[in-house]
């Protein structure tokens, strides 16, 4: 590696300046436009690259699994040979089965600016919440298209004994690492990692009904495994995931609600939870997957929990290392550092297993009133989950949300699709609930005794229950609505005729209706904080 660095034009780069990345297990060249990423010669515990046959071999697999996401980025796997000298330059060619000894494999990816990770935007203050939408998008579609695990299929969760162990595993993996380190890194702390054990070990018993139905359900896949924000590149104006696990396929074969919760877990403990549930209802629109619900607490903490174990083995680590006097302050502040890491994951592992102050939110109004833009704030702030009558209404009938339904005979809107839709909102409301969760129900809400189906809902359940009434003159509604059919994007089809139809038939709501009722003014900025206080 270090000729290569330090002599490019030994291998058809002269003139340009070579910078190495060196992980763990990796060396990544960056020079001109193209990175050159190179496994390490190691045997581990979870990984054997001790041989140019298996590096070549976890290349392959590495360009395999993420030009599934980043085509563009993912260009070839090449081997590099030679030695540099006269005789025998570096020549960088296309890798062949069968090269012999000398020739060293490597991912050929193309170079990007490191400004565009995601990390790196979110520090900068370059995110945007709509950027969330997109984010969330690529996710889901990664998801929905992965291989689905099944007994027959050999390799990573799918060896697991089964699907519950696959599930619990690791975690207690990460406690007992943690109980090793934390009495000399954070001795503080080992009540709380306590706790830990004590919260995994009940949902653990709790979940392993959900596990076994998950599997059979399908929602154990080929994910990504690695999904967090330093993985993410935002390349022309869209967002690209990279650098998927390719070397241990346990960690990769797991539940999509596991691979959603690295990236939702990752945004908090940057500072933004808001982005976080504005990323997790956006994937749930997409995929429908609100069973997953049930499992997305256990995931983060157990995302966490990964976080903080890492960092205790980097204190670990830097502990044993023998320092001179020069480099002695340094090396006290990487241990500063791995210490702080570890303490503020453990923390946040803590803090993710507290229980969500839970309520039934009804999003009321008109067509072009506002519900689904001010509400989906709402729940991003909160860490609650949205339903969309629009989203859910279409996705019975095997529609995407942005298709229309003029192709199905008798149409989506008779009233007993209406019916149906109410029904799997409220079956899809009760199940947001018992996972723990807030839940609000964007719907116009317009007909009473659909009303009082929710209201009752809310009372047999002993959970808060709110009307919010989205407002807006009657003009500002016919603008909204006419200007969203231009656009033709939403999942709403109202049109200003349906908009004309509700207005004629609006009933006032009734005198216990309004006493739950919180009037939106949806013409001036909505804050949620002062027309709905948060419960203590």
């Amino acid at each position: 590696m270090h000729q290569l660095q330090h002599h490019p034009e030994s291998w058809g780069y002269a003139g340009c300046t070579v910078e190495c990345i060196e992980t763990h297990i990796s060396w990544l060249l960056l020079v001109g436009e193209h990175v050159y990423k190179f496994k390490k010669p190691l045997a581990l515990d979870f990984l054997d690259f001790s041989t140019a046959a298996l590096r070549s071999a976890a290349c392959q697999e590495e360009l395999r699994i993420n030009r599934r996401t980043a085509p563009h980025m993912y260009l070839d796997v090449v081997g590099v040979e030679g030695d540099g000298s006269e005789a025998r330059p570096w020549r960088v060619k296309p890798w062949a089965a069968g090269d012999a000894a000398g020739v060293e494999p490597a991912v050929l990816m193309r170079r990007f600016d490191q400004k565009a990770l995601l990390s790196r935007r979110l520090e900068a203050g370059c995110v945007a919440d709509e950027d969330m939408d997109a984010l969330a998008e690529q996710v889901a579609r990664l998801h929905t298209q992965a291989a689905v695990a099944n007994m027959a299929q050999p390799g990573g969760a799918l060896a697991a004994p089964s699907p519950v162990h696959a599930a619990t595993a690791p975690v207690h993996e990460c406690l007992a690492a943690l109980a090793l380190v934390l009495p000399q890194v954070a001795p503080g702390q080992v009540g709380d990692l306590q706790r830990l054990e004590q919260w995994c070990a009940a949902r653990q018993r709790a979940l392993q009904g959900v596990w076994a139905q998950r599997w059979r359900g399908g929602h154990v896949r080929e994910c990504h495994g690695d999904l967090h924000l330093a993985n993410i590149a935002w390349i022309d104006g869209q967002p690209q995931l990279f650098d998927a696990l390719e070397f241990n396929p346990d960690l990769r074969w797991i539940d999509c609600m596991a691979d959603l919760a690295f990236l939702a877990m990752d945004l908090q403990a940057r500072g933004r939870p808001d982005l976080a549930w504005r990323c997790v209802n956006r994937w749930l629109e997409h995929t429908g997957d609100y069973e997953g619900l049930q499992v997305l607490g256990y995931y983060r903490v157990y995302r966490a929990l990964v976080r903080a174990r890492v960092a205790g083995l980097q204190w670990t680590q830097l502990q044993a290392q023998r320092t001179d006097a020069a480099s002695q302050a340094a090396h006290a502040a990487l241990m500063d550092e791995a210490q702080r890491t570890l303490q503020r994951y453990l923390a946040l592992a803590v803090e993710l297993t507290q229980p969500n102050a839970v309520a039934l939110w009804l999003a009321y109004g008109l067509s072009g009133s506002g519900k689904s833009t001010h509400s989906l704030p709402l729940v991003a702030q909160r860490g609650g989950v949205r339903l969309r009558a629009d989203v859910e209404r279409k996705r019975l009938f095997g529609l995407r949300a942005g298709e229309r339904s003029d192709g199905i005979e008798g149409g989506i809107y008779t009233p007993q699709a209406s019916r149906q839709t109410h029904e799997r909102l409220a079956q899809l409301a009760v199940l947001v609930l018992k996972a723990g969760y807030p839940v609000l129900v964007d719907a116009t809400f317009l007909n009473p005794a659909t009303r009082t189906q929710f209201m009752a809902l809310a009372r047999a359940l002993q959970v808060p229950c709110r009307i919010l009434a989205f407002e807006a003159p009657l003009a500002v509604l016919r603008e909204r609505v006419q200007a969203r059919q231009r656009q033709g994007e939403d999942a709403s089809e109202a049109d200003v005729a349906v908009l004309d139809s509700q207005w004629a038939h609006l009933q006032p709501l009734a005198p216990d209706e309004l006493a739950l009722t919180v009037h939106v003014d949806t013409t001036q900025p909505v804050d949620w904080d002062a027309l709905l206080p948060r419960s203590r």
